[in-house]
C-alpha cells in the first residue's frame, strides 16, 4: 500500500521525467530530422512515410534517453524538495533517507521494465523495420544522393555526374558516366536523362540510360577508339553495393538475443572470439539494470539539507552519465585487450556507480546530513575571475588612491619612471585613460541581473544538451569502434568535427530555453510583477535577452562563415570511412574529379599543389544542344608555367556532331586552354560543405553558365536566414514565458520544446517547397521566420507590458 509521501514523490518525479525524455529523444533526433527528413521531403516521398521513418529510430533513442530521464527526473524532484526545505520538514517528522528508498525504488523499477522492452524488443524492431522502409525508398534515396554538378563516387569504379535533376524527381538530367570495371577498357557515357530501378527481392540493380552516346577506347592504345549512339541503354550494377545483408544476417542493433547467441556459437566453433556479440547480449540487460543505479545515486545526491539552486541536478545527471558511458567504454576496452571476460565488461558500469552509490547513501545516512553541494559561479564571481587574470591589476590597485580625484571631462594620467625604473624597483608605467560618463553605453543594475540568470540557464541548457550529442555519437559509432572498424582517433576527430555542426543546431534552442526559464521564474517569484510597479516595462525587462539573441544569431553567421563548412568536409569524410566507405575525395589533391566553369569535365589521378602539376589529366568538352562529348583531350601530365598550362605525351579526338566520326591528333607538347590554378585549389561543390560567400560566388559561375540554381539560391538564402532564429526563438519566447511562467520553468522548457520542433518540421517543409520550384527561394528560406516572427509580435502586442 502506497502511503501519502510515496505517492508525493511519485507525483513529482512523473512531469520532470517526461519532460526530461521528450527533450532527450528530441536532441538526438534532430540529425535525421534534418538530414533523412529534408532530403525525401525533397524527393517527393509523402509525410506519413518520413513519419514512419522518424519513428523507427525513436526505439534506439529510448534506449539511451530512459536511464538518463530517470535520474535528471529524480534529481529535479528530489531537489526542488531540498530547495523548498521540504527535506528538512520529512527528516524533522521522522523520515529518514531510506525511508525514501520505497518510493525511488518503484520508480526505478518502472524504468528497469520499460528499458528492457526497449533494449530486447523494441530496438531490434524498429531498427528492423527502418532498414525495410529504406530498402523500399532506395531509388529516392540515391535520387538523393547524387545532386546536381556534385560528382557521386559511391558504386564501386563508378562515377556519375548529373547536371541537372527534375523538378519532380525520378531521375537525373544530363548525365556524364565514367566506367572502370574493365580496367583495360574504360568507356564513358553521356545521356540525356537517366534513372534506377531496382528490385529489392530479386536483388538487382539497373541503370538506364536514354538518349545517349558510349565511348570505348584501350588504355594502352588510344588509337582503337569506338563512339556508339543509343536510345535506350541498361548497365546492371553490382547489388551488394546496395544490398550488403541479407535476411539473415543484420547488425548488432537489429539483432536479438536469440540471433546474438547463434551467431556467438558459430563463432566460438569456428575458433574465433564472440567478445563482441557476448558484449552486445549484456548491454541489453545492463543498460536497464543502469536505471536502479541512477536511482540510488539520485536519492543520494538529490536530497540534502541546504537550499541549493536546482538547476545544479542538471549538471549533476549529466556527469552521471558522462561517467556511466566512460566506465563503460574503458570496460568494453579491456574486454577486448583480454583483461576482463566479455560477460561482465558492460556490467562495469553499474558495479562501479551501484556500489559508489550505496556507500554515498550509507555516509549520508550514519555520518552527516550535509550531502554533496555543488554551487554554480554567478556572474559575479565569473567577473572577479577575470579580473584576476587582468595583468595590471596591482599596478591599478596602487593606482587607486588617485582615482579619487577623479573630474568630470576626460583626462589622461601616466605613472611611473624611465626605462631604468625596472632596474631601480620602481614601477612601471601605468597609462590610465577616464572616459567621461555617457560616452559609453553602460549594463544598469537590471540588466545585469536579468543578463546574468539568462547567461546561467543557457550555459547549462547548451553544456547539457552537448554533451548528450557527444554521447548518442558515441553509442552510434561504438560498434564500429569494437568491431576495429574505426579507431579511437578517428572517433575522437569525428566528435570534434562535429562539435560545430552540433553547436550551429542547438545554440537557437538554447536561447528559446534560457529565454523561458527565465522569464517564466520572474514571473513565478512576482519579480516581474514587482518591476512593472516600478515603471520598467516588459520590452524594457526583455532588452539584454534581445541583445543576447541578437549576438547568438552573429556568433551562428560567423560560425557558419568560417569554420563550419570545413568541420563538415571533415566530418563527412571520417564518417564515410567509419561507416566502412572508400575515402572521399573531398580533399584537393585527390579528388580526381571537377567541373569547370563552362561545362568541361577534368580527369586527373593526382594534383601536386607545390609544383602546379596535374598528372594523368583528361578534359571533356561536351555540346550543350544534345549533351554530347564534342572533344576529347588526354596529357599525361599538365604543367603549369608562367600563366598558361602546357600538356604533354597526349593526344586529342574532336567528334563531330552530325556523323559522329572523330579526328585524333597526338602531340609532345601543346598548350591547354583550361582552368587557373586556383581553380584547382577550390573544394566541390556541395551547399553544406560551402560558406555563405563560397556558395553566392558558385552561384553566380552557375547563373552565368545557364545552369539551373534553384536548389542553391534556396541554400543561399537558408545560410542567411537560419542565424536569425535565435533572436526569432527570443522573441517568441518572451510571451509565452509571460503567460505560462506561473506553472513553473518545467513547463516552459515543454513548450520550447513544442516550438522548436514546430520550426523544424516548417524549416524543412519550406526548404522542400522552395526546391521544387514552388516558392521564390528567398520566400521559402525566409517563411519559418517570418511566420513565428508574426506570431511573436502578436503575442507581444496582446501580453501586459
Amino acid at each position: 500500500m502506497l502511503r501519502i509521501i510515496d505517492r508525493y514523490i511519485i507525483r513529482e518525479t512523473i512531469s520532470p521525467f517526461f519532460l526530461a525524455l521528450v527533450v532527450f529523444t528530441f536532441i538526438l533526433q534532430i540529425p535525421p530530422l534534418m538530414q533523412v527528413a529534408k532530403e525525401l521531403l525533397e524527393k517527393g516521398v509523402d509525410t506519413w512515410t518520413i513519419v514512419r521513418i522518424l519513428g523507427t529510430l525513436v526505439p534506439q533513442a529510448l534506449g539511451v534517453t530512459i536511464p538518463m530521464a530517470l535520474l535528471v527526473g529524480l534529481l529535479i524532484s528530489l531537489g526542488r524538495l531540498s530547495a523548498d526545505r521540504e527535506a528538512v520538514a520529512l527528516q524533522a517528522c521522522g523520515v529518514s533517507l531510506p525511508r525514501l528508498l520505497r518510493p525511488v525504488a518503484l520508480i526505478a523499477i518502472g524504468g528497469w521494465l520499460l528499458t528492457t522492452y526497449v533494449m530486447v524488443v523494441a530496438i531490434p524492431a524498429g531498427n528492423r523495420k527502418y532498414q525495410d522502409i529504406l530498402h523500399e525508398l532506395l531509388n529516392a534515396k540515391v535520387e538523393t544522393d547524387v545532386k546536381p554538378r556534385v560528382f557521386f563516387e559511391d558504386f564501386p569504379n563508378l562515377v556519375l555526374y548529373a547536371r541537372g535533376i527534375p523538378a519532380g524527381g525520378g531521375g537525373w538530367e544530363d548525365i556524364f558516366l565514367a566506367d572502370s570495371r574493365d580496367p583495360g577498357q574504360p568507356q564513358v557515357m553521356t545521356a540525356r536523362k537517366a534513372r534506377m530501378l531496382i528490385d529489392r527481392k530479386g536483388e538487382k540493380v539497373d541503370l538506364i540510360l536514354e538518349n545517349g552516346t558510349q565511348h570505348r577506347t584501350k588504355r594502352d592504345d588510344p588509337t582503337d577508339y569506338r563512339v556508339e549512339r543509343f536510345a535506350s541503354l541498361t548497365l546492371a550494377l553490382d547489388p551488394s553495393t546496395l544490398f550488403p545483408k541479407t535476411e539473415a544476417a543484420h547488425d548488432l542493433p537489429e539483432m536479438t538475443i536469440a540471433e546474438l547467441q547463434v551467431e556467438a556459437d558459430k563463432m566460438r566453433a569456428e575458433g574465433r572470439s564472440p567478445h563482441n556479440l557476448v558484449m552486445a547480449i549484456q548491454q541489453k540487460f545492463s543498460i536497464p539494470v543502469a536505471c536502479a543505479v541512477f536511482a540510488l545515486l539520485a536519492l543520494s545526491l538529490g536530497v540534502n539539507n541546504r537550499k541549493d539552486g536546482k538547476q545544479a541536478s542538471f549538471v549533476i545527471g549529466i556527469g552521471v552519465v558522462f561517467v556511466y558511458w566512460a566506465l563503460m567504454y574503458m570496460g568494453q576496452s579491456a574486454a577486448r585487450a583480454h583483461l576482463v571476460p566479455a560477460i561482465i565488461a558492460m556490467w562495469i558500469p553499474n558495479i562501479v556507480l551501484g556500489l559508489g552509490g550505496v556507500a554515498l547513501l550509507l555516509w549520508r545516512h550514519y555520518g552527516t546530513e550535509s550531502g554533496v553541494r555543488i554551487t554554480l559561479p554567478s556572474p559575479d564571481t565569473i567577473r572577479s575571475w577575470f579580473r584576476r587574470l587582468n595583468p595590471w591589476r596591482k599596478a591599478d590597485a596602487a593606482s587607486a588612491p588617485d582615482e579619487e580625484m577623479k573630474s568630470t571631462g576626460g583626462t589622461v594620467r601616466a605613472a611611473g619612471t624611465t626605462s631604468g625604473g625596472a632596474r631601480s624597483g620602481k614601477k612601471p608605467v601605468v597609462l590610465v585613460i577616464r572616459v567621461p560618463h555617457g560616452m559609453l553605453p553602460r549594463l544598469k543594475l537590471i540588466d545585469r541581473y536579468i543578463g546574468g540568470q539568462y547567461l546561467q540557464t543557457f550555459a547549462l541548457a547548451f553544456l547539457g544538451m552537448l554533451g548528450i550529442f557527444y554521447i548518442a555519437t558515441f553509442i552510434d559509432l561504438s560498434d564500429k569502434l569494437f568491431k576495429g572498424q574505426a579507431s579511437g582517433t578517428q572517433l575522437v576527430l569525428f566528435l570534434w568535427y562535429s562539435t560545430p555542426q552540433y553547436i550551429y543546431y542547438l545554440l537557437p534552442l538554447s536561447a528559446l530555453v534560457a529565454t523561458l526559464v527565465t522569464i517564466g521564474l520572474l514571473t513565478k517569484s512576482s519579480e516581474l510583477i514587482v518591476m512593472r510597479a516600478c515603471g520598467v516595462s516588459l520590452y524594457r525587462v526583455t532588452a539584454p535577452l534581445l541583445m543576447l539573441g541578437l549576438a547568438w544569431a552573429m556568433a551562428l553567421f560567423g560560425l557558419e562563415e568560417t569554420i563550419l563548412a570545413n568541420a563538415n568536409r571533415e566530418a563527412e569524410k571520417i564518417r564515410h570511412v567509419i561507416r566502412g566507405g572508400t575515402e572521399r575525395t573531398f580533399d584537393v589533391m585527390n579528388r580526381q574529379w571537377v567541373a569547370g566553369k563552362d561545362g568541361r569535365v577534368y580527369h586527373y589521378t593526382f594534383f601536386d599543389a607545390r609544383q602546379n602539376i596535374l598528372n594523368g589529366l583528361s578534359i571533356y568538352r561536351f555540346e550543350d544542344a544534345d549533351w554530347r562529348i564534342s572533344e576529347r583531350i588526354y596529357a599525361s601530365q599538365a604543367v603549369h608555367r608562367g600563366a598558361t598550362w602546357e600538356g604533354e605525351n597526349g593526344w586529342t579526338r574532336a567528334f563531330d556532331s552530325v556523323s559522329g566520326a572523330s579526328k585524333y591528333g597526338a602531340f609532345v607538347k601543346a598548350p591547354l586552354k583550361i582552368e587557373s590554378v586556383d581553380y584547382f585549389r577550390t573544394e566541390q561543390p556541395d551547399a553544406d560543405r560551402m560558406s555563405f560567400t563560397d556558395l553566392r560566388r558558385y552561384v553566380n559561375e552557375l547563373r552565368i553558365s545557364g545552369f539551373d540554381v534553384l536548389p542553391y539560391r534556396v541554400a543561399l538564402h537558408r545560410k542567411i536566414s537560419f542565424p536569425f532564429v535565435a533572436l526569432v526563438m527570443t522573441l517568441i519566447g518572451v510571451p509565452f514565458a509571460v503567460t505560462t511562467g506561473r506553472r513553473g520553468a518545467l513547463y516552459g522548457i515543454g513548450i520550447g520544446i513544442f516550438l522548436a520542433i514546430s520550426y523544424w518540421g516548417l524549416f524543412i517543409l519550406f526548404t522542400a517547397i522552395g526546391g521544387a520550384g514552388m516558392l521564390a527561394p528567398a520566400l521559402a528560406a525566409w517563411a519559418p521566420n517570418i511566420l513565428f516572427l508574426g506570431m511573436a509580435t502578436y503575442l507581444l502586442l496582446t501580453v501586459r507590458t
